[in-house]
């Protein structure tokens, strides 16, 4: 057992040895590996992870450089934020499995927007955030500029006007990190978000160009260029937490580039983990398992491969903490 880990890493090394538990530590391993070897990492974002906190172990992870490019929905770019400004108004449903239509219904009287267990409070969450991205989409409109979504909250984050918000310590917040850092993140159907329909209501008011924000297309193409200018020698990783867009959007840069522009000698993912309780069905893309993205010119025969069947929540703050050397 190695001496140089902390105590979360020498317990995961004693105790972790079969089933879902080793495929965790080989996937983590095969994670380290990768980067001593000089790859690079993109991590993708499914579900409600931000609310999950994954930000406390995520942003060391980006502090560290240990990842070098997120793909993200947009609940888990804009919800990373609201934790930070809004975390005392949270309110906790433990019970959520029990909760009658009626139960529900008073938690939407009251404001608060359920995820399983976590209410996120609207007005100190939402619309705090609504009032002063509302000013940078505006800024940027009368200044003929247009942004990327994740670049639109890098400015609002930076400015330092949420500061007067914090109610968690900052360090915990994985998109301030990304900020600090100016870490490339794309975020595929950003229009399916809280801030998405807020601006579509915007645009449909008549109060912004629907142009300011960028859009998809725009985020594949700065996808590809990212992915041309750093994919050689051992090349980049995909780590997958959950399914849907946040996965599928990024992983078809590959494909595309090879297929579409012609781009014969453009390398494939060099690394693939999925963290997933989704099981292999019919159709299913959170579920399929990695040999049929082979099929899909997305992964080499050779890619090393790892698929984590558990609770994302429960197992990406391990793995990252092996990663961490905690």
């Amino acid at each position: 057992m190695s001496t140089t880990r902390g105590p979360i890493s020498q317990f995961m090394e004693r105790n972790y040895l079969h089933f879902n538990a080793a495929a965790m530590m080989d996937a983590a391993k095969g994670y380290e590996t990768h980067l001593d070897e000089g790859g690079k990492m993109m991590i993708t974002l499914a579900g409600a992870m931000s609310t999950a906190e994954l930000g406390i172990s995520l942003a060391e992870m980006i502090r560290q450089d240990k990842v070098s490019i997120i793909s993200c929905t947009g609940a888990n770019l804009e919800e990373d934020i609201m934790n930070l400004v809004a975390h005392s108004h949270y309110k906790r449903v433990p019970n959520y499995r029990d909760l009658s239509p009626q139960d529900e219904w008073d938690l939407l009287e009251n404001h608060y927007n359920r995820v399983t267990d976590t209410c996120i409070p609207e007005e100190e969450a939402f619309r705090r955030l609504q009032k002063h991205i509302n000013k940078i989409w505006k800024d940027a409109e009368e200044a003929g500029e247009r942004y990327f979504p994740h670049e639109f909250m890098y400015k609002m984050l930076l400015s330092g006007d949420l500061e007067q918000y914090y109610e968690i310590d900052p360090k915990n917040s994985w998109m301030l990190a990304a900020a600090e850092k100016n870490l490339p993140i794309v975020v595929p159907g950003w229009e399916d978000s809280t801030m998405g329909n807020i601006f579509a209501s915007y645009v449909m008011k008549g109060e912004v160009k629907a142009t300011t924000v960028k859009g998809g297309i725009e985020y594949m193409g700065y996808l590809a260029d990212w992915y041309i200018k750093n994919s050689e020698g051992k090349g980049i990783g995909f780590f997958q937490i959950g399914g849907g867009i946040a996965g599928d959007f990024p992983i078809c840069v590959v494909p595309m580039l090879y297929q579409d522009m012609e781009m014969p000698n453009i390398p494939f993912w060099s690394y693939f983990c999925q963290i997933s309780d989704s099981t292999t069905s019919y159709g299913s893309y959170s579920g399929a398992v990695p040999n049929e993205k082979i099929t899909w010119g997305k992964l080499d025969i050779h890619t090393p491969k790892f698929i984590v069947e558990s609770d994302a929540t429960i197992v990406a703050p391990l793995m990252f903490a092996w990663i961490l050397k905690m």
